[in-house]
């Protein structure tokens, strides 16, 4: 995986892998609650809610437990859908989360098709550099690209 969490021209992260299933696969992937509730989150992680309407305006209410059984609920807006190629979405409070609290992105993910495999690009892009290098501090790539690495075996798994 590639990471460029530290630009200096905007505060976003940047991450780039290869997913070994192609385009359409890993789209349901993405955008269907019973299996994003399997790869969502760093290593130990679980999801036992994740309810999503995938379309522009509709809601993704998702709870993350961490390995300390402590949990997360979040909220979320998808702001663009383009099947099987483009999804942004944003924290439902993004535009109006007060600075100091916790980090907010719009998240922007394009899939490309590569033959059996697809090339998987998320911008991450936050309000601030203050919010982007706070994400940062707390494992927030490290944490993508755990929850990417077990969203590729399912992949592997289901592209039959």
């Amino acid at each position: 995986m590639q990471i460029d969490a530290n630009r200096s021209d905007q505060p976003v992260i940047v991450m780039n892998r290869t997913f070994d299933a192609p385009i359409d696969v890993v789209w349901s992937i993405f955008v269907d609650p019973k299996h994003v509730k399997h790869w969502y989150g760093g290593d130990g992680f679980s999801n036992p809610v994740c309810e999503m309407d995938v379309r522009p305006g509709g809601l993704w209410h998702h709870v993350m437990r961490l390995p300390n059984g402590m949990e997360f609920a979040m909220d979320f807006v998808f702001i663009e859908v383009e099947k099987p190629t483009k999804l942004v979405w944003q924290a439902v409070d993004h535009e109006t989360r007060p600075a100091g609290g916790p980090p907010s992105a719009r998240m922007t993910v394009t899939l490309q098709a590569h033959g059996q495999q697809t090339h998987w690009q998320l911008v991450s892009q936050f309000k601030s550099f203050a919010d982007r290098d706070a994400a940062n501090q707390i494992g927030f790539a490290a944490t993508i690209a755990q929850g990417s690495n077990k969203l590729n075996e399912l992949a592997k798994t289901l592209r039959g």
